[in-house]
């Protein structure tokens, strides 16, 4: 399930539940002859209706949907207004539902400031008009619900968070991964269509991967890698991103670089690499293909083959050596 998907049904089970007891509650009223309640509770049934009917029609964008903001602002201002308006100690504890509606339907940051302003208002309410034990009893109330439902909504932050990145990492090296690499271009492509600025990318392979395999094992050359992608990461800039391939390879990706700019870090990096005594491996060399996006390229695929025919050109006319997809080629 992804997470607009996942979402989506939170939004619809809060919203749901919300207009489900906010209904209990007018019909409720509506038998005791509490008719100002009762048009209360209709006015906030709508609004969380409205909220069902929102997420339906957004259902795709339930990540970024802002809808939501106003139909939760005018919810709580609607209960805070009624609160003062009316003078009925009762309305407080409708409260503490739309505090941890809140916090399932917003942003956890948003849920989090409209619930904490209720709660204070809330509490400003009852100490004027309630005992102080009972006006205590329910802001506490409102400071655990608030408390746990602020909790929850970040441990699942923290939780999506991180099956993203796990997503988009290779586990071995600490790189982004090749699922993450055709996304990143296509966008610097798109960025590039509108702005005009320049891009090139990389790609690099250690040069006698068999006999270095067959040398050392794959626990070698899997140790070779991962301290490869950290010396990577110390010789690129900030901007620049990093990429492990399944194949071993590497590819980066250099936003605002021109030709010139790429020969530089392609060199600076064959050099650093190869100059270098790895630990398992020793001295290992690599080969390195470059490629600037030209008007042409406006796919990732298209730049991508580039790269990768260069990077052949490169391992064909001589290991440890640097090729462009001009077909120009730096030696050792």
């Amino acid at each position: 399930m992804t997470e607009t998907r996942l979402r989506t049904y939170t939004h619809l089970t809060g919203y749901g539940l919300a207009t489900l007891f906010i209904t209990m509650l007018a019909v409720q009223n509506f038998r005791y002859g509490f008719y100002d309640l009762f048009y209360l509770a209709s006015g906030l049934a709508a609004l969380t209706i409205i909220g069902m009917g929102y997420t339906a029609v957004a259902r795709r964008q339930q990540l970024r949907a802002p809808g939501h903001r106003f139909v939760m602002a005018a919810l709580n201002a609607l209960m805070l207004i009624a609160l003062f308006s009316l003078q009925q100690a009762d309305i407080s504890y409708w409260c503490l539902p739309v505090i941890l509606l809140n916090l399932l339907i917003l942003p956890l940051r948003q849920g989090l400031a409209l619930s904490l302003l209720v709660t204070v208002v809330l509490g400003i309410f009852l100490i004027g008009r309630e005992p102080l034990a009972d006006a205590a009893l329910i802001v506490f109330a409102a400071i655990i619900l608030l408390s746990t439902g602020a909790l929850y909504i970040w441990h699942y932050d923290h939780m999506t968070q991180s099956a993203e990145d796990l997503s988009i990492t290779d586990p071995n090296t600490g790189a982004h991964n090749a699922r993450f690499l055709d996304e990143t271009l296509q966008k610097e492509i798109s960025r590039c269509q509108a702005t005009g600025h320049p891009l090139s990318v990389i790609s690099l392979a250690l040069d006698y991967v068999d006999e270095t395999r067959d040398l050392h094992g794959p626990a070698g050359l899997t140790a070779f890698y991962r301290e490869a992608t950290q010396h990577l990461f110390g010789v690129i800039r900030a901007g620049d991103t990093l990429y492990t391939l399944d194949d071993g390879r590497f590819f980066l990706i250099l936003p605002f670089t021109p030709e010139e700019g790429v020969r530089v870090i392609a060199e600076r990096i064959r050099r650093s690499i190869g100059e270098k005594d790895w630990p398992v491996v020793g001295r290992v060399t690599i080969s390195l293909g470059c490629a600037t996006r030209s008007p042409r390229d406006t796919l990732a695929d298209s730049l991508r083959k580039r790269t990768d025919f260069a990077l052949k050109q490169a391992q064909k006319r001589g290991h440890d050596s640097i090729s462009f997809a001009e077909g120009d080629v730096i030696g050792a």
